[in-house]
């Protein structure tokens, strides 16, 4: 009797270098564009009416910007580990395993764009030491509206189409021999940055618009949204990994909001602060991308580890102390990545910032040493971004979490901190050149 030949498992991908990078820029270059329109609009909008007596509202948006990038990044994923992995590959399966996070990310979407608002509500409080009920109501109404529509427009139906786009991407690639981890979270990041600024900008003026006039209608909004949450946790509960995010998924993605958030005082101080002025601008730039290129990598390293060992367990040479030289010294093929990503940093930002300057953004020219402090916060945060990615995702998998679930939130949030820290001091260190710069002003 013919024994029944056993189905041979997922081959693990495997590209050139010269693969990889040409994998990896269109994404790269088409999500870094959507971060500098992003930077644009902020630009503008931070004049609007809302955000010129709410202050508050500048401390929220780099943690709901970087909220909505970590729920697409993190989806994109677990999706690309899933495919890589053969867990797709039978209809029914593939299906309830979609349907099942993007609920997820609904749910998680709800609850952190209200939990965003009351800590940006709490740090306005401490600074200025006063709080207006109706104020606060409004950023908690803004957040939590703004989050689950951007959710709602990259979500599960036809008309919602950015999620949708990021699962036929993964599918596609894999059916060409594409690795997914290189474009799945660029590609999910793209333009979730401008949806987002551009739906709280409107959501948030017109509710200040109302608020004067009949401030129980920012109320009932917010009841309403708040109540469509039962909803989407049935729907999540039908598949077992959404189920099991549900209940203890949250510890990263809370925690990035309040990383963020931090990232956020720094440019609520920038609004008013003459030595900041134009740091607005450039500061989804180089949080996006950053964040981008730290999330491919993070991505690349849990399908590995997802290969080669069981959870809990590391290879051999990825044990013992973690170092850069680790990082971006050796012959494997995520200490290759780590290289390219690097080397992206500088050609990629150079592209940024001549797209800004032709679109006649920010508040400052192009001038030798502003571009240079620039690209060096830029290849700084990046580096330590790649160090930190290395080292947190084999140490969350060797305790038995999932880095695909775990590892982006913490990454993402603490690349929002990074990028605008080193970007004022950039921007603290131009007051020292020589050099005078003929485009201040709005």
């Amino acid at each position: 009797q013919e024994e029944q030949q056993p189905m041979a498992d997922p081959a693990m991908p495997n590209e050139s270098v010269c693969a990889t990078v040409l994998q990896i820029l269109v994404p790269f270059l088409l999500a870094g564009l959507g971060t500098v329109m992003a930077g644009v609009l902020l630009d503008v909008v931070q004049h609007w009416d809302v955000f010129q007596t709410i202050t508050e509202i500048v401390i929220l948006v780099p943690a709901l910007l970087g909220l909505k990038g970590n729920l697409e990044m993190t989806l994109a994923s677990r999706l690309s580990t899933a495919v890589n992995t053969g867990k797709t590959n039978a209809p029914r399966e593939k299906w309830n395993l979609i349907v099942g996070n993007l609920a997820l990310k609904q749910v998680q979407a709800t609850v952190l764009g209200f939990l965003a608002a009351l800590t940006a509500s709490a740090l306005g409080w401490v600074l200025d030491e006063k709080l207006v009920v109706n104020y606060a109501a409004l950023l908690c109404c803004s957040s939590v509206v703004t989050a689950s529509t951007a959710s709602l427009l990259q979500g599960k139906n036809i008309i919602f189409k950015l999620s949708i786009a990021t699962v036929v991407v993964i599918v596609i690639s894999k059916r060409t021999g594409i690795n997914p981890d290189n474009i799945a979270t660029p590609i999910a990041a793209s333009f979730g940055d401008l949806i987002t600024l551009g739906l709280l900008a409107v959501i948030s003026q017109g509710f200040f618009y109302c608020i004067e006039l009949c401030p129980c209608v920012v109320y009932v909004v917010f009841v309403l949204c708040l109540g469509l949450t039962p909803l989407w946790v049935l729907i999540s509960f039908r598949h077992p990994e959404s189920r099991r995010l549900l209940y203890c998924g949250w510890e990263p993605i809370i925690t990035a909001v309040v990383i963020s958030s931090l990232g956020g005082l720094i440019l609520d101080r920038a609004m008013t602060d003459p030595n900041l002025m134009g740091l607005v601008v450039y500061t989804p730039v180089i949080n996006g991308v950053g964040g981008n290129l730290v999330a491919i990598q993070s991505s690349r390293i849990t399908t590995y580890l997802h290969f080669h060992c069981s959870l809990g367990e590391l290879p051999e040479h990825s044990k013992g102390c973690q170092c850069p030289c680790r990082t971006f010294y050796g012959k494997g093929p995520n200490n290759r990545t780590a290289q390219v990503l690097l080397l992206l940093t500088i050609p990629g930002h150079v592209i940024f910032l001549y797209v800004i300057y032709l679109m006649h953004g920010g508040h400052r020219s192009l001038t030798a040493v502003f571009v240079t402090l620039y690209l060096a916060a830029a290849f700084i945060q990046v580096f330590l971004l790649l160090c930190i990615a290395d080292w947190m995702v084999h140490c969350l998998w060797r305790c038995g979490r999932d880095p695909d679930s775990f590892s982006i939130p913490y990454l993402t949030a603490l690349g929002d901190l990074l990028g605008t820290a080193l970007l004022a001091l950039c921007f603290y260190l131009l007051q020292f050149s020589s050099e005078e710069d003929d485009h201040l002003g709005d």
